[in-house]
């Protein structure tokens, strides 16, 4: 699939599509909903001077690319676990795989320092500009995901990173995921450990072993001396509560090393820092008239119709489960799965927002939140059963679907959303000819561009899609 810097056939989305069998897929759920809830504020938290992170040994660009045998016994043989299937060649792009390695203290998840100088060394993939003229000096560093047993590159957005010039990197900060890489390729990841030998295994280590991580992409040692502007921590779902916790518990002991976070379909953190917060939700995730206001240093996006899991992200990952795990999952959901707003696209307007929060101070738009009945829970929706309220792109707008961020059934069914595609009567009703629906779409995405909420590129993006359906 060739990328060059126009659009991809498909972007990933936020949360593992399959549960490894050793892990019962009801107790993973219950742990990432609970994560959604509104967390409580921080309260009088005075900790000592901070102190710098220290920069990691790099080992690499790891030898090795698809298509390897993971299971050889040398490195050069095998290849990164979840390497992307997009054609990053075609459109000016490299990615590398390093080992970082060095010491790293220890936090509880209340912040309390809990180990000091704790041997580690991890992973992280970089997916970046070839050539320094095509960098925007924008890097997104993000928190990989492990809800499912293994690391996940939830926000690797391909069709946005590389129309921007940005470079995205992930990275291994959880015993998860870096213990299921230590058994899925042994001769590649044999040596990684983030959990000082078994003895702290409540991941105590990852707050430090991100930002350290952070930190070798600001000094360029992973990047291939790229040099960077402007450095974003993101995490998704479960990554975003664990960057809550590094945002209001550990950052006040550390020297800071993010210029700006963002929090995606996930809680985000109640301290008001130095570092401008986004946090972008889909409609699943919104379960309560209940909200944080906006401020000058934090903001908030709901997105009508969207899922904490869409479309998007399964039609990414299906042909790199089957290589790397030996088969893509199937759901028996209560309702027709995967909403198809393209939450993903929203993401993208609010990383160009963060980063000229950070490099210029112009703070982002603010955003009308999906409204609620009288009983703070329950969804407002209109007659065709879409949410009310929220950023409405035009797959909402302008729908030829029922989108919503809800659903029930197995595992993780709660969190696809559903999509049931009108009837011919509906879609009659609402666009007396092909004409009527194409203006619909353009009327609606235009009024996000003006907003905010939408990038250009991704309207037209839209629009052709528009054009194209039958």
């Amino acid at each position: 699939m060739s990328l060059r810097r126009s659009v991809p056939r498909s972007i990933p989305g936020s949360i593992p599509p399959a549960v490894p069998r050793s892990i019962p897929p009801a107790v993973l759920l219950g742990l990432l909903l609970g994560l959604l809830l509104p967390t409580t504020p921080v309260a009088g938290a005075e900790p000592g001077s901070p102190v710098a992170a220290p920069a990691p040994r790099v080992v690499g660009p790891l030898p090795g690319t698809v298509p390897g045998d993971r299971l050889a016994d040398r490195i050069e043989d095998t290849y990164p676990f979840f390497s992307t299937p997009d054609d990053l060649a075609a459109a000016g792009y490299v990615e590398e795989e390093f080992h970082l390695s060095g010491t790293a203290d220890g936090f509880a998840a209340d912040g309390s320092p809990v180990a000091e100088d704790v041997p580690y060394t991890t992973r992280v993939l970089v997916r970046r500009p070839a050539h320094a003229r095509d960098y925007s000096g924008t890097a997104l560093v993000e928190w990989q995901n492990v809800t499912a047993g293994y690391d996940l590159d939830a926000l690797w957005q391909a069709e946005s990173v590389v129309r921007e010039g940005h470079a995205w990197v992930g990275v291994s900060a959880q015993r998860v995921g870096v213990d299921q890489l230590r058994a899925w390729s042994p001769a590649r990841y044999g040596d990684l450990d983030v959990t000082g030998g078994g003895g702290l295994a409540a991941d105590e280590l990852s707050y430090d072993v991100f930002t350290q991580a952070g930190r070798a992409v600001a000094n360029g040692s992973v990047t291939g001396g790229l040099r960077t502007r402007t450095l974003l921590a993101v995490g998704a779902s479960q990554s975003a509560g664990r960057m809550t916790v590094l945002y209001d518990r550990v950052l006040p002991r550390q020297e800071p090393v993010f210029d700006g976070y963002g929090f995606i379909v996930g809680p985000a953190p109640t301290r008001v820092g130095a570092e401008p917060v986004f946090q972008v939700l889909s409609e699943t995730d919104v379960r309560t008239a209940q909200r944080p206001p906006d401020t000058d240093r934090f903001r908030r996006w709901e997105v009508a119709g969207g899922a904490h899991s869409g479309h998007q992200g399964q039609v990414y990952r299906e042909p790199i489960s089957e290589r790397d795990l030996g088969g893509a999952p199937s759901y028996d959901c209560d309702r027709p799965p995967f909403s198809r707003v393209p939450v993903h696209h929203v993401t993208a307007a609010a990383y160009e927002h963060l980063r000229r929060w950070v490099e210029r101070g112009t703070p982002p738009p603010a955003a009308r939140p999906l409204e609620f009945e009288a009983d703070g829970v329950t969804k407002k929706r209109d007659e065709l059963g879409l949410a009310l309220g929220g950023i409405r792109l035009s797959q909402v707008a302008a729908p030829t679907a029922l989108n919503t961020g809800d659903n029930s059934g197995e595992a993780f069914c709660r969190l696809f959303g559903t999509h049931v595609p009108f009837d011919e009567q509906t879609l009659a009703r609402l666009y007396p000819d092909r004409a009527a629906y194409v203006r619909r779409v353009v009327a609606a995405d235009l009024a996000n561009v003006r907003a905010g909420h939408l990038l250009p590129a991704d309207a037209k993006r839209n629009l052709r899609d528009a054009v194209g359906a039958r």
